[in-house]
């Protein structure tokens, strides 16, 4: 069992239809049919949503996906219509609000990979391929791949592990047609920002996209390279054969399987909550991840 350990209740803003809770966003529908898109300060870690949230996470996602749709826009189109507050919604929502396209989404989680490591490490260990495709002998933890690879998945619900998949099971549920388009997008965007980051002495490990269709056009969705989303290591600490430093919720994932928060993963138990100095950790990596990337001192 896992999911939430208290499903929080969702905010009624008048105009606004509220259609889903994810693990830290919520999604509304407005009158005129676009989605109304609120990151949450939430965090999440091994498929339970945790009962402490970390201060500013939310607005740190929206800003850096906003700043990375810029970033990319000559690459790929973005579901992005206005980051204006709806009528009515709470002062809170401010910085951490989209409005967005309402898409046709691909029921597929669109995974680059350029560094070995977390599930794909896994599957290595075992056969020496990853989602089917073989690797050379002898990578370790945190090896550059000779080359990105696209290793998607299909997507879970809460609570439930994304199962990577093969890109042949892929091009069965979706079609040709829209798998090889998301294989080439995928792997177009990842270049594409891991020579940003690389330039800003940030290894982008790996990163899952979500794409969907509007019309005939594949178009970027939900959030894009952020801590949440993807694996971003500090370049000058880069030591295949052990597990990275990053930038993203690793205090929470070490805290939570370490001896002083007494929790036992294998159990039906929830996490408990997280320690202040491990929240402040937390959102002091997030904030560090925003700074170097686009430069701008978060405010």
């Amino acid at each position: 069992m896992s999911g939430f350990v208290e499903k929080p209740e969702p905010i009624q803003v008048p105009g606004l239809v509220h259609l889903h809770t994810g693990k830290v966003r919520e999604l509304y529908q407005n009158e005129a049919g676009d989605l109304v898109m609120v990151a949450s300060d939430r965090t999440s870690a091994f498929d339970w949503v945790l009962p402490t949230e970390i201060p500013d996470k939310g607005r740190v996602l929206t800003q850096l996906s906003l700043w990375w749709f810029d970033q990319l826009a000559d690459l790929v189109p973005n579901h992005v219509l206005s980051t204006e507050l709806p009528e009515g919604a709470p002062a809170d929502w401010a910085g951490r609000t989209l409005v967005c396209k309402s898409l046709r989404m691909v029921p597929v989680e669109a995974v680059a990979r350029g560094y070995l490591t977390g599930s794909g490490l896994a599957e290595y260990r075992e056969s020496r391929t990853v989602c089917g495709l073989a690797l050379p002998e002898g990578l370790v933890d945190g090896s550059e791949l000779p080359a990105p690879i696209f290793t998607p998945a299909t997507k879970a619900a809460v609570g439930e592990h994304d199962e990577n998949v093969s890109y042949e099971e892929v091009a069965r549920q979706v079609g040709a047609e829209t798998a090889a388009q998301l294989r080439q997008t995928t792997l177009a965007v990842y270049s594409r920002a891991r020579s940003i980051a690389r330039d800003r002495g940030i290894i982008l490990a790996d990163t899952k996209f979500e794409f969907g269709y509007e019309g005939d056009t594949l178009v970027l969705a939900d959030e894009v390279l952020t801590p949440d989303s993807s694996r971003f290591w500090p370049a000058d600490q880069w030591e295949p054969g052990r597990a990275q430093p990053s930038f993203d919720k690793q205090f929470v994932r070490d805290w939570l399987t370490s001896a002083e928060s007494g929790w036992d993963r294998a159990s039906e138990q929830p996490p408990p909550p997280l320690p202040e100095e491990i929240v402040e950790a937390t959102r002091a990596k997030y904030v560090e991840a925003y700074e170097r990337l686009t430069g701008t001192r978060w405010a």
